[in-house]
C-alpha cells in the first residue's frame, strides 16, 4: 500500500487521537485510512457541482405562494 504524508490542523488530530482513544479504531492509521476512505465515497455519492449551473428560482416565492414554504 503506497504510504502518503499530510499535515492536518491540531483539532483534527484531537478528535483522531479520541476516536481511537475510544475504540473507536485500532490506532491511528485505521482511523485516517477509514475516514479518509468515507470522505471519499461521501464525495463520490454527492458529485462534484463546480460545472452544473445553478437552479433559477421563481420570482413570486417558493411553487408560487408568497410567504410559505411547500415541501
Amino acid at each position: 500500500m503506497p504510504k502518503v504524508k499530510i499535515t492536518v490542523p491540531e483539532h483534527l488530530e484531537m478528535r483522531i487521537a479520541t476516536l481511537v482513544e475510544d475504540g473507536e479504531f485500532l490506532n491511528r492509521e485505521e482511523a485516517i485510512e477509514d475516514l479518509l476512505s468515507t470522505g471519499l465515497k461521501a464525495y463520490k455519492t454527492s458529485g462534484h457541482v463546480e460545472d452544473e449551473e445553478e437552479p433559477e428560482f421563481e420570482d413570486d416565492g417558493m411553487m408560487g405562494h408568497d410567504d410559505e414554504y411547500v415541501f
